[in-house]
């Protein structure tokens, strides 16, 4: 649990969208917001922008924005990502080890402040930006939707934060 929280942080009203007109002519809305708090402290916020909404947001093109409250480096973001993807059911090692080059490749190390934002397109891939620059994309479907099942999967470490960003906050107590 500490290590997801290690993720991600700030306020979600700045959490918004990179300059997408390169790549995707959908208009997006924000679908969602939410914080993530541990033990009291406040880990990050984030949100997630579709041109749908509640779950029909993660079978089109969705953007997961979150922005840091610490400095985390590159090797800790992928490392905790390939956990969480562990704790889901994706335990294939050599797979995982394949993904995890592909991550360190598209999640730069971030700062206090810093926002990553990540365009998933399912049956695609994903494209990532770091402070509104494009850094990286990942070519693989799988591998993307895996990632972004560590916040959207209705098995999710943190159902309340899935609902905020799905909009559907009210169904989860």
């Amino acid at each position: 649990m500490l290590s997801l929280t290690l993720l991600v942080a700030a306020p979600a009203a700045a959490v918004g969208l990179p300059p997408l007109a390169q790549v995707t002519d959908a208009p997006l809305a924000q679908v969602g917001q939410g914080e993530m708090r541990w033990l009291g402290f406040k880990l990050y916020d984030a949100a997630l922008w579709a041109s749908a909404r509640g779950e029909a947001a993660v079978g089109d093109a969705h953007v997961l924005s979150i922005r840091y409250a610490r400095a985390i480096s590159s090797e800790r973001l992928v490392s905790v990502s390939l956990d969480e993807m562990r704790r889901l059911g994706f335990n294939d090692e050599a797979q995982l080890a394949r993904w995890g080059e592909a991550l360190a490749a598209a999640l730069p190390s971030v700062e206090p402040g810093d926002t990553l934002a990540a365009l998933h397109r399912p049956g695609h891939g994903a494209l990532f930006w770091h402070q509104d620059r494009l850094v990286g994309e990942i070519k693989d479907a799988e591998l993307a939707r895996a990632f972004f099942a560590i916040w959207l999967d209705p098995r999710t470490r943190e159902p309340r934060l899935r609902a905020q960003l799905l909009g559907l906050a009210d169904s989860v107590r």
